[in-house]
């Protein structure tokens, strides 16, 4: 029975996940709404406890931060971007330009003696003096001088203290034993902690191993003082570099090993042990883990067991009520710290990119306080759980005071840093509990969490921003939440549209699927597991001679197109865009079907597979609406008397030649183009994968275009060559090497009787990233390995050269062989698999021909199933950029070092290569971006993110030089180039005078 309560529970969960706004938030309105008179004590209480906050805040150093350097100001954001990277930095040269380019355009000395903190001033001070260092100015000309006099690196010195100060006030300590010290002074009177070792998540085993190490040593060490009440937080994803659905097989397990023992050490040592929350896409696998641990027999009766849930996830309330059911279950009380949320601009953004159909959190803060006080009234009365609130806003912690009464069998919760003053006197006077939540770790480690924190309590919307704010009242600072969102009827934020609406009123974002839901991917697996219908495509004529009868086919596609197309381009743009978005609807429907040609004809792993239908549907829908926005007849301007007309016509007839390694959407890309720009198209798809076109043809045809206008002509290279040399061609659209598309500029040269037409062909690259010694390595590591080993590194903009600044090399390359050490090569429709084979034989050995030639220079390679086309993921040692000569189309990857300084040498010296595609840049230096977006020769240029997965309509996609013609895929100049543009000039005085000019009246007369 207790067993089939906590399924149901489960349930409930599954049922809110990404549910509407407005129906989550109904019944939480109802419960959060205290009566008019519990809000009227709330209000006092709320009132006393801002009076201690705004005391507190004459002395609290992080009021006193957030008072003098907003967000909202240039001083602000730069003393983050600042704080998030130098410590990290090695070199003095970076350093100063980093330095340079944070407190350069900062006006410092505004906020010089003007804070109530003598530790903010201090900082202050350290950066004036940074500032004048780095300026043009006279004054900081003098003080150069005087400081090179003095022979001292003093404003790295300066600097360095300040962003030091920042990072003590944020952390109790560098060690566990520090921590523990710190908590023991007068300031912590009264107050537990909970201490959480720093670590955003392991990227390699090796860093999973060492975070595993330091909770051990962490529970040892609070456990030598049990008495104190102290408790340590865990996070699972450091725990485990692959914490994700997809790897749940290997993943969960692990981890529930390794919870078990830490959690029994924890329960030996007599200390509470929390397990920290997550992103919403791996709520499941917690809800899982903690599961199996809760029950664990060597655990039973120990009430020290906790877990952190999020306030800003519409599935908070059900979690709480599995957390219940789950004590129950197992005759315990579980520790529940409700928190309100910490990645909610990250899931955002992470929703809108998979195209979900809603988001698995509130979009208004009002909303995520509503969500917490309902949640709160459900802990205080739920019986298996012991509540830990969570909270730096004085109106939530008085109305939980008011809801709870005399009770005092509960916790409040603050970070280390933060809220100071809120809770001091309820503890000493009033008998409440109280823990803080204490980060530990390095200040170099501390940066990036530091920031973070720093961002989610200083937004605008934030209690601790709005108490900062002298321009806001009392009764601004403590608004019922509860009656916003009645207002708004819990809608969602109006600026927030659905991942659907993204690019409304343009066109809708294609449809995604969410495989971080674990029944989602089990499906989808078996669906691309399942027997492919094969048998669908068309062959070319088979009687006679195979050459004579190839050529003869090609010629009658070709006649047959040159027929069908003046009637196809006479009918309105309107009719054509619809047959794409008719086109676009079918993939969707279809979606399956085609994800299983993917990834058995393809060899696409399910991901990817995914991503080749969406970006189909997008190519559809966006050149659907370029082309109602700019292929309608114009009235250009000129003298009275005149009119002049320019319109937008077909060419005639296209040949769209499609890769094997985006089968679907640059098929569909090309072929989408040509046809709603009035031309009729025979489509080549690659040799390797025909099946997938065919099926994708098949629905064109279905959607409205006419069979004869879009014609689909499978064959190898030959067939290719056939098509191209029918001087009846009027353009051709290819996507392959950079060899075939020089040959086919040739053949069209060639030919003198044959008109000019356009050739667009988007080729290959020697796509390089550059890293500095500001970039977070672990951001690094992650972007490296997906841009140069997904899909097999078998995309056009993967990374073939690695170059990292000197400083960093080492470290990082040792990030990445352990980041390589986490992937899983195999069968593509394994949902698990990360790396599947390559296309096929040819491609395989001059892969591995090329990896061979190599083998004294490996610094890094994995072992790969001994059966199918399989080539290893491999790291290679170059010593200079123009060692790597040509493109190496898979999961090869070279890597070379740059020296501090020579970023605009080293971005010459990869132009020089003559391929100009993609472009990676990882560093924390804006000017350096600005470098290096001023001087790099190339298509598409990426910073501090992955290199590869361009967005139809928001990253046009295409290079130059030996990568391409242009115009860029996706982009408002594509449909042009497949256009005639022709303009129509009308003498209107003619037939006897300007009637317009003629009926002028007078006006001011």
């Amino acid at each position: 029975m207790k067993k089939q309560n906590l399924a149901q529970r489960r349930t409930e969960i599954r049922k809110l996940h990404r549910a509407p706004e407005p129906d989550v938030l109904a019944p939480l309105l109802k419960d959060a709404a205290p009566g008019a008179a519990t809000r009227q004590h709330i209000e006092r209480r709320a009132s006393l406890l801002l009076a201690d906050l705004r005391d507190a805040q004459k002395s609290g150093w992080v009021n006193q931060f957030l008072q003098e350097y907003r967000l909202n100001t240039s001083e602000g954001i730069a003393l983050l971007s600042l704080a998030e990277a130098f410590l990290r930095v090695p070199d003095p040269e970076t350093a100063d330009q980093l330095i340079a380019d944070k407190l350069g355009d900062a006006d410092w000395r505004a906020h010089a003696g003007k804070s109530h903190s003598t530790l903010v001033n201090s900082a202050t001070w350290g950066l004036v003096i940074g500032r004048a260092l780095v300026s043009d100015s006279e004054q900081g000309s003098q003080l150069k001088r005087l400081i090179a006099r003095a022979g001292e690196p003093f404003v790295r010195q300066a600097v360095g203290a300040a962003m030091r100060m920042m990072g003590e006030i944020f952390v109790m300590g560098r060690t566990i034993k520090e921590a523990v010290r710190r908590m023991d002074k007068g300031e912590n009177s009264g107050f537990t902690a909970s201490f959480d070792m720093l670590g955003e998540a392991a990227r390699t085993f090796p860093d999973a191993a060492r975070y595993y190490e330091s909770y051990e040593d962490a529970i040892r060490a609070v456990g030598k003082v049990a008495d104190r009440g102290h408790s340590i937080s865990v996070k699972l994803s450091a725990l485990h570099p692959r914490y994700e659905v997809a790897q749940y097989g290997r993943c969960v397990p692990e981890l529930i090993e390794m919870v078990e023992a830490l959690a029994t050490l924890a329960k030996a040592s007599d200390i509470a042990f929390t397990i920290d929350a997550e992103e919403s896409e791996r709520l499941e696998m917690s809800l899982d883990i903690i599961e199996a641990v809760a029950g664990l027999p060597a655990l039973k009766g120990w009430d020290g067991l906790g877990m952190a849930v999020q306030a800003y996830g519409k599935r908070c309330r059900p979690v709480l009520a599995w957390a219940d059911a789950l004590g129950a279950a197992n005759g315990r009380r579980l520790a529940v710290r409700l928190v309100k949320g910490a990645y909610w601009d990250s899931e955002i953004k992470h929703a809108q990119e998979q195209g979900l159909d809603d988001y698995p959190l509130f979009t208004r803060k009002a909303a995520t306080d509503v969500s917490y006080l309902a949640c709160a009234r459900d802990m205080l009365a739920a019986k298996n759980i012991y509540p830990a609130f969570a909270t730096h806003n004085a109106l939530t912690v008085a109305t939980i005071v008011e809801w709870a009464g005399p009770s005092r069998d509960f916790e409040f919760q603050r970070l280390h840093g933060m809220g100071d003053g809120l809770y001091e006197k309820l503890v000493r006077e009033e008998g409440y509990q109280a823990r803080i939540y204490a980060p530990v770790g390095g200040h170099r480690d501390l940066l990036a969490y530091l920031v973070r924190r720093l961002l989610e309590n200083g937004a605008n919307s934030s209690f601790v921003h709005q108490l900062a704010d002298e321009s806001l009242s009392d009764a601004d600072i403590l608004a019922d939440p509860v009656a916003k969102i009645a207002a708004v009827g819990g809608s969602r934020h109006p600026s927030i549209p659905l991942p659907s609406d993204l690019f409304m009123p343009e066109r809708r974002n294609s449809e995604g699927i969410d495989l971080n839901d674990k029944a989602e991917l089990q499906r989808v697996a078996k669906v691309v597991a399942s027997d492919l219908d094969t048998g669908k495509v068309p062959s070319p004529a088979k009687a006679g001679s195979p050459q004579l009868d190839l050529a003869a086919d090609a010629r009658r596609m070709v006649g047959q197109a040159l027929a069908a197309q003046p009637a196809w381009d006479a009918s309105q743009v309107e009719h054509r865009a619809a047959c794409l978005d008719r086109l676009a609807d079918l993939l969707e429907h279809e979606r399956d079907a085609l994800m299983r040609i993917a990834v058995q004809e393809a060899r696409k792993t399910i991901p990817d597979a995914l991503g080749e239908v969406r970006e189909a549907v997008d190519f559809c829908r966006y050149y659907a609406a370029q082309a109602r926005l700019g292929l309608q007849p114009v009235e250009l301007p000129g003298p009275t008397g005149e009119r002049n007309i320019l319109r937008m016509e077909g060419r005639g007839v296209w040949v769209c030649i499609a890769p094997w390694n985006f089968p679907l959407a640059i098929f569909l890309g090309q072929v989408a183009a040509a046809l709603v720009t009035g031309n009729a198209v025979i489509a080549k798809p690659a040799p390797q994968t025909p099946e997938i076109a065919a099926y994708a043809v098949g629905l064109a045809h279905g959607a409205g275009i006419p069979e004869d206008v879009l014609i689909l002509a499978p064959g190898g290279p030959e067939m290719g060559a056939a098509l191209v040399e029918d001087s009846r061609i009027a353009g051709i659209a290819f996507t392959g090497s950079t060899a075939t598309a020089k040959r086919i500029g040739r053949a069209l040269l060639e030919d003198e009787e044959r008109p000019i037409v356009p050739l667009i062909a988007e080729t290959g690259g020697i796509n390089a990233m550059i890293v500095d010694s500001t970039a977070l390595p672990e951001q690094v590591v992650v972007d490296v390995v997906t841009s140069a080993f997904r899909s097999a590194g078998q995309r056009c903009s993967a990374l073939r050269l690695l170059l990292l600044q000197e400083e960093i090399a080492e470290r990082t390359i040792e990030m990445l062989e352990g980041a390589m050490d986490t992937l899983r090569i195999g069968d593509p429709a394994d949902p698990a698999t990360d790396v599947g084979p390559v296309i096929d034989r040819d491609a395989y050995d001059r892969l591995m021909g090329h990896r061979s030639e190599c083998r004294s220079r490996w610094l890094k390679t994995l072992e790969v199933p001994d059966e199918g086309l399989f080539v290893p993921p491999t790291l290679i040692q170059v010593d200079r950029v123009e060692d790597v000569r040509k493109e190496w189309f898979g999961p090869l990857l070279h890597v070379a070092t740059w020296k501090a300084g020579q970023l605009t040498e080293t971005v010459d010296r990869v132009n020089r290569s003559g391929f100009g595609l993609t472009m990676g840049l990882h560093s924390r230096i804006a000017r350096a971006a600005e470098t290096v977006e001023q001087t790099a020769n190339v298509g598409n240029l990426y910073v501090n993110r992955s290199m590869i997965g361009a967005v139809v309509g928001s990253q046009p996609f295409g290079g130059e030089g030996l990568s391409g013609t242009g115009p860029k895929a996706g982009g408002p100049h594509y449909l042009p180039r497949f256009c005639s543009e022709r303009v129509t000039s009308t003498d209107t005085t003619s037939s006897g005078g300007n009637a317009t000019l003629l009926s002028l009246a007078d006006i001011g007369v």
